[in-house]
């Protein structure tokens, strides 16, 4: 910063008529040069002297300095808004924590008791409802885990991507495969509006809006269970199971789930709250992915975010999901570099950690650490184990091509 004071200075200086190489009351050498008489044309010995009376290096760090700070700017600016996120926004407000209590050898009255609500003499019916995308893998997880004790699975399919990007109905050429839900599901597509360059979370409401539609078509009634979540977000069974049989359980309920990235080698945090159950009213309940109450029951299941079979399958999200502004550079979408992201834990959009406190910020930067337990995970995961064996720790290499 000193060569930044000099150059400063000089300007002043010249500014008055001179400098110290210059000066026209000590440098005769430079006389008419550096004179008073304004007037005169600029010859090459007046820019000579000018020149002369600049400090090269100084002038040379400015120019390189610039630029860098353009390009760091360019690059790195999201990080940096990111990481001073909790100078101008304060964390929502907490949510009102429920304890979770849990185990096979207890009695679901002493279940329900533990947790302050009554018994039901029979329980309620469950309908789980999803958007589709291409997630089957992690479809066929969720509903294995649900099975027992959902009433009617509900899908609903478009043929766009939330980016207005057009996309196969990818489920009906795959639904050989959910043939032990087949009695109990009610399926349905939407054609997609493809306004490209629209808020991408415009279409993603339009379809969720449909779901209401489908649900009603599915056969819903005031009382029953609603499962609103994401494909990822996988409620356990027994949590499902607790709700269904337990009475004057809070009619909006948020589930927290153990959030995982990629697979469940890399644990992130608990910090999943989207996913909800809701004692459906007709009228008033309408699908979202949001927060609607403030009531949370903890430990309540799985989010595996990313956690895809096909490199091709994290491009395609990576495009196709409301959050494709974070791809900022096309080289984001290299095969390769997503290998090596996956493998190290790392996040795909090179972003800081969307916190809201310096101290959770910097406590999470970096890679996620490798996780090598595989106790409480779903059901189903273990049981088809060589299907899955991609989601298991130590498994992180990717299928390059599809098929």
């Amino acid at each position: 910063m000193s060569g930044v004071s000099r150059i400063w200075e000089k300007v002043n200086m010249m500014a008055e008529g001179g400098s110290r190489n210059c000066s026209k009351k000590s440098d005769d050498a430079c006389g008419d040069a550096c004179g008073e008489d304004s007037g005169r044309p600029l010859n090459m010995a007046r820019l000579r002297c000018i020149l002369r009376g600049l400090d090269f290096k100084a002038l040379l760090f400015l120019f390189l300095l610039i630029p860098t700070c353009v390009l760091v700017i360019y690059v790195h600016g999201q990080k940096i808004t990111y990481f001073l996120r909790p100078l101008w926004e304060s964390p929502p407000k907490p949510f009102d924590e429920r304890p979770h209590y849990y185990h096979e050898n207890v009695s679901m009255e002493n279940l329900c008791k533990l947790h302050g609500w009554g018994m039901r003499e029979y329980p309620r019916r469950v309908y789980d409802a999803v958007l589709f995308s291409i997630e089957v893998d992690i479809l066929k997880m969720r509903w294995k885990e649900l099975y027992p004790y959902v009433t009617e699975f509900v899908l609903l399919e478009s043929n766009s991507t939330f980016t207005g990007l057009p996309k196969p109905y990818l489920f009906s050429t795959v639904r050989d495969q959910f043939k032990f839900v087949e009695p109990r599901l009610t399926y349905g597509q939407v054609p997609g509006r493809f306004k490209r360059g629209e808020n991408p979370f415009v279409e993603e409401a339009y379809q969720r809006y449909a779901l209401d539609y489908l649900l009603k078509q599915a056969g819903i009634q005031d009382g029953d269970l609603l499962i609103m979540s994401d494909v990822d977000e996988i409620p356990s069974r027994h949590t499902i199971n607790l709700l269904r049989w337990c009475d004057d359980i809070p009619p909006i309920l948020h589930l927290r789930l153990k959030n995982y990235l990629y697979s469940f080698e890399f644990f992130l945090d608990n910090n999943s709250w989207r996913a909800s159950i809701l004692v459906y009213q007709s009228g008033k309940t309408r699908y979202a992915h949001y927060r609607q109450s403030d009531e949370i029951l903890a430990d309540a299941g799985w989010h595996c975010s990313f956690c895809f079979r096909r490199i091709s399958e994290f491009i395609f999200k990576m495009k196709a999901y409301s959050h494709v502004d974070r791809v900022r550079f096309s080289h984001f979408l290299s095969p390769k570099r997503i290998q090596k992201v996956i493998c190290k834990g790392a996040d795909l959009f090179d972003m800081l950690p969307e916190e809201y406190t310096f101290k959770e910020i910097i406590g999470k930067m970096g890679p996620i650490p490798h996780s090598y337990s595989a106790v409480h995970l779903p059901a189903y995961l273990l049981e088809a184990a060589d299907q899955y064996k991609f989601l298991l720790p130590g498994n992180c290499i990717r299928e390059r091509e599809s098929g």
